[in-house]
């Protein structure tokens, strides 16, 4: 986030000191809201523009470290700072992250409809710029990966680790 957010008193919103609307509650690694006052997971500064390369190495680390909520975070700012011919790639790994976190979280039907979309989004930057390694990213085996984790989780029925599905951004070689 942007600052720090202050809880109005009286039982109004959050609010950022600009007076936009920020939830300030704290949040678990899956990025569910906990109680105020309770230890959460350090949420991600909102709107920070990083490097693709900052990006892409920041969004692993919070997906090997089982928050793939907080990655989505990081592909988001990406996706809304990043150059208009880029975005969709950027769009398509945040729907890939947050596939992960529904699916993580136990929303089969969302994980799997979002790791799809995200996967169809992939597939479509690349053949429209002809790029299938933009910054070393696999975009082919990541569609794989999401469609992969999303018959999984729709055949099993049941919650998977974040942890142990965090897909791999870059290959051998990248």
């Amino acid at each position: 986030m942007s600052g720090t957010a202050e809880v109005r008193q009286g039982g109004g919103r959050d609010r950022d000191p600009d007076g936009r609307a920020r939830n300030a509650r704290p949040r678990d690694g899956l990025g569910r809201p906990l109680p105020y006052g309770r230890d959460g997971v350090e949420r991600q500064p909102e709107g920070l523009v990083r490097s693709p390369e900052e990006t892409v190495v920041e969004a692993q680390a919070l997906l090997d470290g089982g928050k793939p909520f907080h990655a989505h975070e990081v592909f988001e700012d990406a996706w809304k700072a990043g150059p208009e011919g880029e975005r969709a790639l950027w769009r398509g790994l945040a729907q890939l992250a947050v596939g992960l976190t529904h699916a993580a979280r136990g929303n089969v039907t969302g994980g799997a409809r979002l790791l799809r979309r995200g996967a169809a989004a992939l597939e479509e930057w690349a053949s429209g710029t002809g790029q299938a390694r933009p910054y070393g990213m696999r975009l082919a085996e990541l569609g794989s990966w999401a469609r992969e984790l999303a018959e999984a989780v729709e055949q099993e029925d049941t919650t998977i680790s974040a942890t142990d599905w965090a897909p791999r951004l870059r290959g051998p070689g990248a």
